[in-house]
């Protein structure tokens, strides 16, 4: 399993630990990924997604998954998660 965000693409970046003497090594900052179960309110039904902690955070803003799912690109959405956007389009046609 990669470590991606599934809602907002967040990927494992990459940089340098610099010593007191400026000694650069190369380090991977990784996303703080959690494994969540999000409601549906329009569909009525749960998803499990891996997010960061920050996309929670983000989702709340957006007034919950269905809001944040309609106004996000699916682009970067993972499979699962564009499948969700594709059913709530539909449903709310």
């Amino acid at each position: 399993m990669s470590r991606v965000c599934e809602l907002t693409g967040v990927r494992v970046l990459s940089g340098n630990n610099v010593s007191h003497s400026e000694r650069k090594t190369r380090r991977r900052f990784l996303p703080n990924l959690q494994k969540v179960t999000l409601r549906s309110d329009s569909l009525g039904r749960d998803f499990k997604f891996r997010v960061t902690t920050r996309a929670l955070r983000t989702l709340e803003v957006h007034g919950g998954l269905d809001n944040f799912l309609l106004a996000s690109r699916a682009e970067k959405l993972s499979k699962e998660a564009a499948q969700v956007r594709k059913l709530l389009k539909t449903n709310q046609a």
